[in-house]
């Protein structure tokens, strides 16, 4: 929530002013009660008025204004209607937003939304909040004028409706919060009501993007599927498709299912998140949708492990000189079991962080380089994020076991290119230091400056962007450095770092494990200017404006909340001579 943008004393009227957004606004309110409160005095509405700014008519029929530079839509609705958008906890409210790509606030007290966001996020949301507002009182109505290119419609078996439906609506919510949609049966207007087999069918409505609608539609199916055997996969074999984007099959019998299923479907989940790809099985059928290079890879790897089924091996053959998705890692023979973990346990933990899959290659497809003997060829598949994440992952375990298998030799060096990986000698005490407790400290650093960060040894490996490294590699530093004094920076020119004024009667609420607190669930890096026992200014780092932004507003609440509980009691108030 955007804090209060400017507040101030007009002292010959006796007026205090408050200017920023609505609900910022209203917070403060609420902070100024509790004083008037605490102090035995009462604040009476009629001293409050409220203005609002830069108001006009609306095309939309409510009306619009701009706030911090952003167009805004106001729409007036019922007070059930206004519940029934918010929803339980602001699940329906946070749905709306995120299909529709727009911001939406919703003010309980005066029964307004507010929507932000360019034309067509407005336009979007309006839809959908129109569409919602007409499941609270009967039949929703769709026709052809709602799909704006972003709407699916499916037939489901009248006999399937309560199922796919789920128990108090579970399973299509939780379609909804999987792929990012927004889901309801509806009274289409144009087209009939039979399904693919002839019997009585009823719509269900997908709204969202290509990928979000692909997605849902079909786990739907796959619920079909489970409840009809054979209403989607009877006589479908496997299928190619060579459009740019579309759907391939890929048929399983029972055994490859189970185990490229996995636990909790965590292998299909795998591959998908390794290929790029919407993986879904419909039955026995494996249904791959998305661009078609990611439609290839998801039917490569899944092969692969479906090979593996009758002779597990865990090795496959590949040339990794004409790939593009994968990278190859050499593991000493004596270190796979510590790699693998017990029953593959690191492994599949490390696929699961990083959304890779990994397989052992057979020597073919090692580089004549390394001494085939004496090592394991690591494949590691998937984005080039993930591939790097992962691969210092085991580059880190093996160099446990075999210390300087790796980083013999290894200084500190520097990539100027768009994309690689830089390193960083560390001494053991500033080792240490930069760990943290259980990693927690190169965590903050890593999701701080948007980099993949891993230690090897005694070297940090920094793999990303230019940009990405150059801000992993300075914070690295400024944290390095505080072991020994203050750090004073120069921000000048840097879209990294925010500067936050902290009074010094406040500067107390923001000792050291306050400010972890808020590294944490900011994904920032935090410090002050110059000595912490005496500077005004704190340091907010990270790669995202809105993580910056939050870590602002974190800190803010801290010392609003501190500066209340500070204050006297009324009682001691009052008596004070």
């Amino acid at each position: 929530m955007p804090w209060i943008s400017s507040a101030e004393v007009e002292e010959p009227k006796d007026l205090l002013k408050i200017q920023g957004h609505q609900d910022s606004v209203e917070q403060t309110f609420k902070v100024i009660h509790e004083l008037y409160r605490d102090h035995g005095l009462e604040l009476d509405d009629s001293d409050v008025t409220i203005k609002r700014r830069d108001e006009q008519t609306s095309h939309s029929g409510g009306r619009a204004f701009h706030a911090a530079g952003r167009a805004c839509d106001v729409l007036r609705v019922s007070e059930d209607d206004a519940a029934f958008i918010l929803g339980r906890g602001g699940k329906t409210k946070h749905k709306i937003a995120r299909v529709s790509g727009s911001q939406i606030e919703l003010h309980e007290r005066n029964s307004t939304v507010e929507i932000y966001g360019d034309d067509e996020c407005r336009a979007r949301a309006r839809k959908y909040i129109d569409l919602v507002r007409a499941q609270r009182i009967g039949p929703v109505h769709v026709d052809e004028s709602h799909d704006d290119g972003d709407l699916t419609l499916i037939a489901v078996p009248s006999s399937c409706v309560g199922f796919v439906t789920g128990s108090q609506g579970n399973f299509l919510r939780t379609c909804e919060e999987e792929w990012g949609t927004l889901m309801f049966f509806c009274d289409y207007q144009g087209g009939g009501s039979l399904d693919m087999w002839g019997g009585s069918s009823e719509k269900l409505a997908i709204f969202g993007t290509l990928w979000a609608r692909c997605g849902a539609e079909l786990k739907v199916m796959a619920a079909i599927e489970t409840k009809l055997p054979g209403f989607y996969t009877t006589n479908l074999g496997e299928t190619q498709s060579w459009d740019e984007w579309g759907t391939d099959t890929y048929p399983m019998h029972s055994e490859q299912l189970s185990y490229v299923l996995g636990r909790k479907g965590s292998t299909r989940q795998k591959l998908a998140k390794a290929s790029g790809c919407i993986m879904e099985y419909v039955g026995n059928i494996a249904f791959m949708a998305g661009y078609l290079p990611n439609r290839r890879r998801g039917r490569e790897y899944l092969g692969w492990l479906c090979d593996q089924v009758g002779n597990k091996t865990g090795r496959i053959s590949i040339d990794p000189s004409v790939r593009e998705d994968v990278t190859l890692v050499p593991v000493p023979k004596e270190c796979i079991g510590y790699v693998m973990g017990d029953k593959r346990k690191t492994l599949s933990r490390l696929e699961e962080d990083w959304e890779t899959l990994i397989f052992f290659v057979d020597n073919r497809g090692l580089p004549p380089t390394y001494q085939q003997d004496d090592v394991e060829g690591l494949a590691i598949f998937g984005a080039e994020r993930g591939r790097a994440g992962t691969e210092l992952k085991v580059m880190g375990a093996v160099e446990t076991k075999i210390p300087q298998f790796f980083t013999r030799g290894v200084g500190d060096f520097h990539y100027d290119g768009p994309w690689g990986v830089d390193t960083i000698p560390l001494p053991g005490d500033e080792l240490s230091f930069a760990l943290g407790k259980d990693g927690a400290t190169r965590r903050k650093l890593a999701k701080a400056s948007g980099c993949v960060l891993e230690y090897v040894g005694n070297v940090a490996y920094m793999a990303g962007t230019l940009e990405e490294r150059k801000r992993a590699r300075d914070y690295l530093t400024w944290l390095t450095w505080q072991r020994t004094g203050p750090v004073t920076i120069d921000v000048t020119g840097r879209d990294d770092i925010r500067e936050m004024e902290v009074l010094e009667e406040m500067r107390g609420l923001t000792k050291a494990a306050s400010l972890r607190e808020v590294e944490k669930e900011s994904g920032t890096f935090c410090f002050f200017q110059g000595d912490s026992s005496t500077s005004d200014v704190l340091l907010i780092c990270g790669h995202r404006p809105e993580a910056r932004a939050h870590a602002e507003q974190l800190l803010h609440d801290l010392m609003m909340k501190g500066s209340v509980q500070q204050r006297p009691k009324a009682g001691d108030w009052q008596g004070t001579g």
